[in-house]
């Protein structure tokens, strides 16, 4: 009986350890990843802010997914991409920041 329980606690910590694991490959917090599209203006090409931002556009299945850039980012890089969009693909670490996805970038590349 001993072993048994034993046993079960064992089976439910491994349950809990890997849906930990599971939902913190969901949510992207500090994991690198490298997104591929069309970086542009959020303001001047999309039209869907009043401020300029720099974003890049993901197809991810049927629809465009739109991340921003982190401040530090979006000042390097605007100026590239203000007046013509460019594809290209960007490194970084997502998170869900006021009900958007941001991107801490530490690499851009422009095709």
């Amino acid at each position: 009986m001993r072993t048994f329980f034993v046993a079960a606690a064992m089976l439910c910590s491994l349950v809990l350890l890997t849906a930990g694991i599971c939902a913190q490959d969901k949510k992207g917090d500090g994991k690198e990843v490298t997104l591929k599209g069309k970086i542009t203006c959020n303001k001047c090409d999309l039209g869907k802010s009043k401020t300029c931002e720099t974003v890049i556009v993901v197809k991810e299945g049927k629809d465009d997914v739109v991340y921003f850039f982190d401040a530090a980012a979006h000042k390097k890089n605007h100026g590239t991409i203000c007046t013509e969009a460019k594809q290209g693909s960007v490194t970084g670490t997502v998170k869900d920041a006021d009900k958007k996805k941001v991107i801490t970038v530490s690499k851009v590349t422009f095709d």
